[in-house]
């Protein structure tokens, strides 16, 4: 059972959504590439405190447009803690992997993997902040949330070690050597999953791309045979200790979506056009909490008005009354101003969010009966 005490109401909502506990209101957030901000900077900013309740405790002039806190972000070549070489021409976006350390098996033997205790993907690890962060989540009545793992989650860092065509070919052949290499990782990934549990934890977040555009890049019995173990050894401690594991991915996963849940995912965060509304109801609807990715291929063609029936028409399809929906957007450069306004303002609307100081508002005793002052 989760404490809710000492936390603030917009936190205890998003627990009662994700549990399935008959939240006061969908909770709602957008997430924005740096490259918009670099591209929009202060435009974007008015517009963003233009929607006080999808963005609570923002202030003017707090953000630095040109921030790219991801070496991946920036201009260039970098190398990973996992010998990944990565090259991006276009700041703000991620860049991708072109230098693949083990694309030929002949250098296995010879190559080092990262110790999980020190190295993270691209800095160096910080125990002792990571231990100061979750405590002060905590104190101020958030979620303390644990990952510390790249995006590169495990079926990725596979393709990006060996690149994607050789990794296929791996699973295709039954490489032997493949099966050495996916239990370095799982060592690496178990390792910081349950120095993340120890500390104290509330929720897990992880994220990779399982799926393309239309379809997983191998058989489900293949995936089944090749990644959930790994996935059931990752997401197991988690789900063991009462700690709900968060999962974002990419693509097409409907097929994969009820051994997701198996191996103890509970917030599942899926692409909408790549899934499909109907087949998301038909798979994911009342079985998993959904933290539903708002249509992005969508959002740079449409009008602001087709946007808003979108918002609406998601939000109708996917929402129980019980909970289990959240509704995310995320922003990218390629998206005009007036689009962004348009989801913003229909997503406080359809979600029913309540002003800044309903949500920052912290409840130290038992959760009281309360109905958002957000418009109906």
């Amino acid at each position: 059972m989760i404490d809710y005490t000492n936390k603030t109401r917009g936190t205890i909502n998003w627990l009662k959504a994700a549990t399935f506990d008959h939240p006061w209101w969908t909770p709602a957030n957008s997430g924005i590439l740096p490259a918009a901000w670099i591209k929009y900077r202060g435009e974007l900013e008015a517009v963003m405190l233009a929607h006080p309740r999808l963005f609570p405790g923002q202030r003017k002039g707090a953000r630095d447009f040109d921030q790219l806190s991801n070496p991946t972000h920036r201009v260039g070549r970098f190398t990973d803690a996992w010998g990944c070489v990565w090259e991006n021409n276009t700041a703000g976006m991620v860049g991708q992997v072109t230098g693949h350390p083990l694309a030929d098996w002949a250098s296995f033997d010879s190559w080092m993997p990262p110790d999980p205790m020190k190295d993270a993907a691209f800095e160096p690890r910080n125990w002792a902040r990571v231990r100061e962060d979750l405590a002060a989540a905590k104190r101020d009545g958030r979620i303390a949330a644990g990952g510390g793992l790249a995006h590169s989650l495990f079926f990725l860092l596979l393709t990006d070690l060996r690149g994607f065509e050789n990794a296929l070919v791996d699973m295709a052949t039954d490489e032997p050597r493949l099966q050495q290499l996916i239990a370095i990782i799982q060592r690496y990934n178990v390792t910081v999953i349950s120095e993340y549990l120890k500390l104290g934890a509330e929720v897990m977040y992880f994220g990779e791309d399982l799926g393309i555009q239309h379809a997983l890049p191998m058989s489900p019995t293949m995936w089944r045979h090749y990644i959930k173990p790994t996935y059931e050894a990752m997401f197991g401690p988690c789900r063991d200790a009462g700690v709900p594991v968060y999962l974002h991915s990419d693509g097409r996963i409907l097929e994969i979506i009820p051994d997701l849940i198996e191996v103890g995912v509970r917030i599942l965060n899926p692409q909408f056009r790549a899934n499909g509304i109907e087949g998301l109801v038909r798979v994911a609807r009342g079985r998993v909490a959904i933290n539903q990715d708002l249509d992005r291929q969508l959002f740079p063609f449409a009008s602001p008005a087709q946007l808003e029936d979108h918002v609406a028409e998601t939000h109708a399809a996917l929402s129980l009354p019980e909970g289990g929906l959240m509704l995310l957007a995320e922003i990218g450069q390629d998206v005009p101003l007036a689009n962004v306004d348009a989801i913003w303002g229909a997503m406080e609307q359809v979600c029913r969010l309540p002003d800044p100081a309903a949500q920052d508002e912290i409840v130290t005793d038992a959760v009281a009966p309360w109905r958002p002052t957000g418009p109906a």
